[in-house]
């Protein structure tokens, strides 16, 4: 009898490693430590097992190690794929999704216990009037669906002094181009700026990137790098992305961020015990938000810390952008000097999310929103009125395709952002099932096979790639 290692599983050194999403009781026990004896007979896969051998595998037998009859398919479109009971979660959109015996994916398996884990940065229901600087909030802002739904929300709703950050990159949409403008002629107590960087030094980043991740999707980071210095120069009190919560909830399942960093973001006494150590270190202690944000700056800056590399909770997508940024040295010295000015004085502008359940009332429905957006934004649909995902990228589609083949083909740990959004989204949407199988298989870029979109991207890099 001939034994395989299990799909998904790789062996990787010492260690077998899952490419996918497990059930509830092993959702994030993706490695298996093995011992010398066990190395070499995985190594030789597949192959017979003698007596001894099985006996050296142990518990791996029948989990990792499996027979012929019992490899599991791993599906080459959507239509061999597995689906949820509850959900659009498939095993083509994530490879390795598991399902527990009431055909259940991870996501529904454990809906109820994260149901509280709505965001890494605190959540804000109101926001003062700050006296000392000209703006209440900084929003960056693309022009897409979501920020556009945060610009109308902070500024219409909320009566604050808005200052709109825009990174202009070459893959904007025209749809999101002509929604900034018309944004700019509705909005009139709103500021906006712009920033662009040159191409040479975009093509150096992007370059890199591409090096590292099969894609140049560099965004929200290098946004932040380029005005986190305006912020300070503008002494605002706060700033926001605009993210819906499938967004902020896909981080967890991604095993980027634990459950710690959703409760560190709101409370009390772990930022006490933060500004114990900054007191004795004579820095001025912060407030709830600015941790995050000097957490997130000094990444961008220095790179992963210790701490973070030892807790396994690094972003390969953070990393990776973090190092393309660093080809391109002069660009992080005015966010350094910020860094420094800030943290001493601690003029930090606090980093903040606004729940967009509870701002709709316990549910964000993008058939509501969408109306809104049109008749109180002027904002432009993109070309397909379907899409619902990400609006605001020509290439959107691109780094979908290139995450997704990146994972297929165990080549990156990283889960799919879109796979995990759209799923988590659709748990909640009002929208039809063919409505989503249309955005699923048209629209996100999980096609096994390079899509179109790809070559804007590589006419943008020329052919140093």
């Amino acid at each position: 009898m001939t034994y395989h290692l299990q799909s998904r599983w790789v062996l990787e050194g010492k260690n077998l490693y899952y490419y996918g999403l497990r059930n509830s009781k092993n959702m994030f026990k993706n490695t298996v430590y093995l011992s010398k004896k066990q190395v070499s007979v995985i190594s030789n896969l597949p192959c017979s097992l003698s007596a001894a051998e099985k006996k050296y595998l142990g518990s791996l037998l029948g989990v990792q190690v499996v027979t012929e009859d019992s490899l599991r398919r791993i599906p080459k479109s959507f239509s061999e794929a597995v689906f949820c009971k509850n959900c659009c979660a498939n095993d083509f959109m994530i490879p390795g999704l598991e399902f527990d015996e009431n055909g259940l994916c991870p996501m529904c398996q454990t809906a109820d216990a994260v149901k509280d884990l709505k965001s890494i940065v605190p959540i804000v229901h109101h926001i003062p009037r700050c006296e000392t600087s000209d703006f209440d909030i900084a929003l960056f802002y693309t022009g897409g669906k979501d920020s556009s739904f945060l610009l109308y929300y902070l500024s219409k709703i909320l009566g604050l002094r808005v200052l709109a950050l825009t990174w202009e990159i070459p893959f904007m949409s025209n749809s999101a181009k002509e929604s900034i403008e018309r944004a700019k002629a509705i909005f009139k107590d709103v500021k906006f700026i712009s920033r662009a960087l040159n191409d040479d030094d975009l093509r150096k980043i992007y370059r890199k990137l591409y090096s590292l991740s099969g894609n140049t999707c560099a965004c929200p980071s290098l946004a932040y790098v380029l005005f986190y210095p305006d912020l300070i120069e503008n002494n605002v009190p706060y700033f926001a992305a605009g993210n819906e919560p499938a967004q902020m909830l896909g981080l967890y399942y991604n095993h980027i961020a634990p459950p710690v960093a959703y409760r560190f973001a709101n409370s009390k006494f772990l930022t006490f015990l933060f500004n114990t150590g900054r007191v004795l270190t004579f820095r001025p202690p912060l407030k709830q938000g600015q941790f995050q944000t000097l957490m997130t700056m000094k990444q961008l800056a220095h790179g992963d810390s210790i701490v973070k590399k030892l807790s396994g909770y690094e972003s390969e997508l953070v990393t990776n952008i973090t190092n393309a940024i660093h080809e391109v040295p002069q660009l992080l010295l005015p966010l350094k000097q910020s860094i420094r000015s800030s943290s001493r004085t601690g003029k930090v502008p606090a980093f903040v999310h606004f729940d967009f359940d509870e701002i709709c009332d316990g549910n964000y429905d993008w058939d509501k929103v969408k109306n809104i957006l049109i008749n109180e934004c002027g904002w432009v649909s993109p070309d397909n009125k379907n899409k619902a995902l990400h609006t605001s990228c020509k290439i959107e589609k691109c780094k979908d395709n290139s995450q997704f083949r990146r994972f297929y083909y165990c080549q990156s740990k990283m889960i799919p952002f879109s796979a995990l959004e759209f799923a988590l989204a659709g748990k909640v949407s009002s929208r039809s099932k063919e409505s989503m199988m249309y955005e699923m298989e048209q629209l996100l870029g999980f096609s096994l096979d390079e899509v179109p979109e790809c070559a804007i991207m590589k006419e943008f890099l020329g052919d140093s790639i």
